[in-house]
């Protein structure tokens, strides 16, 4: 497959490179928490990272990696790097919730799904506004990794296909401000974690499910839903963060090598993400679930029913909201 061929690519680059240092003794310890399960495709990712950090610092540096909640749980990751409990960490963007509500810009319905201006968002303006706002909070970020834009709507009954489809559907929303779309196509949205919605949908708590693809086969959604529809929704960021004493107090070389290697992670995660999900989709098809890509003109027909409610929320939702998407138009 040709994520295993990406993945597999750069673990022989990392591996002739950490060749030369190999017996190296670590004198800085670099520990990272995140929630993703080792299957994750960001998760091997990170793990690739560490190798590499290894290899920039001839073992120098070590790169310890805590998954799957092992160190702390989702919302225990930026306290615990702001304090300086651990090195650093690996947050969803949407986690951030009132906290930084200017994070949510990703996630506006069919608004940041275009490939070129994820492309682009690594470096620039709109990245910079973000990164000042997680400073504020107390944490550095170093690395945007791209991790959907290919979104799923499941069910069970009949698929999701038409806007008068969602009219009474409940459905696993995201957040606050993202249900307002759902809640604009007659959806009724309830927010709950990833992890749940499999048993939701199972015992039909919920008839219909909100996730991007890769998640819906790895979490096995094709065993109690029929039906998908794949959509341009919104886009998701893993980001990787870590404690500013911690970064300002490296030396200068091992900084660099870090930052340089989190730049090349973050760079390896588009086609990696983009990869993974043209796997999904035809994983879930040989599972048997039947699919429905959204074509161009119904993505817009989505877009004008969904998009303003979640726009006007977010423009109200920080002072800064308008000077973000202005950067973001840029793009």
């Amino acid at each position: 497959m040709r994520t295993k061929a990406l993945l597999s690519g750069l673990a022989l680059a990392v591996g002739l490179a950490a060749m030369p240092g190999a017996l190296a003794a670590a004198e800085v310890e670099f520990r990272i928490s995140h929630q993703l399960p080792p299957g994750h495709h960001i998760a091997k990712l990170v793990e690739s990272f560490a190798e590499d950090v290894a290899a920039r610092t001839d073992g120098r540096v070590e790169v310890q990696v805590f998954g799957a909640n092992q160190a702390f749980a989702p919302d225990q990751n930026h306290p615990a790097v702001a304090r300086g409990q651990i090195e650093g960490a690996i947050s969803v963007n949407f986690q951030w919730g009132n906290t930084i509500p200017e994070m949510n810009v990703v996630t506006i319905p069919y608004y940041f799904t275009d490939l070129a201006r994820i492309e682009k968002f690594p470096g620039s303006e709109a990245a910079s506004i973000l990164e000042e706002k997680l400073l504020e909070r107390g944490v550095r970020n170093i690395a945007w990794f791209y991790t959907t834009r290919q979104s799923i709507f499941t069910s069970g009954h009949k698929p999701l296909v038409a806007l008068e489809d969602f009219e009474g559907a409940k459905i696993r929303g995201l957040n606050r401000l993202v249900d307002q779309g759902l809640i604009a196509a007659g959806a009724a949205p309830a927010a709950m974690p990833g992890s749940e919605v499999y048993q939701a949908l199972q015992t039909r708590v919920i008839d219909a499910g909100l996730t991007d693809v890769s998640a819906a086969y790895s979490r096995k959604f094709f065993e109690v839903q029929d039906y998908g529809t794949v959509a341009p929704f919104f886009t998701v960021y893993f980001h990787l963060y870590v404690n500013p004493q911690w970064w300002d107090g490296l030396p200068d070389d091992l900084r660099t090598a870090i930052a340089e290697a989190a730049a090349e992670a973050e760079q390896g995660s588009i086609a990696l993400t983009e990869a993974t999900a043209e796997e999904a989709i035809e994983l879930l098809q040989q599972e048997g679930m039947q699919l429905h890509i959204q074509s161009a003109e119904e993505a817009e027909a989505f877009k004008a029913v969904m998009q303003p409610p979640v726009m006007q929320e977010f423009l109200q939702s920080s002072p800064d909201a308008q000077r973000l998407i202005d950067a973001v138009e840029q793009l």
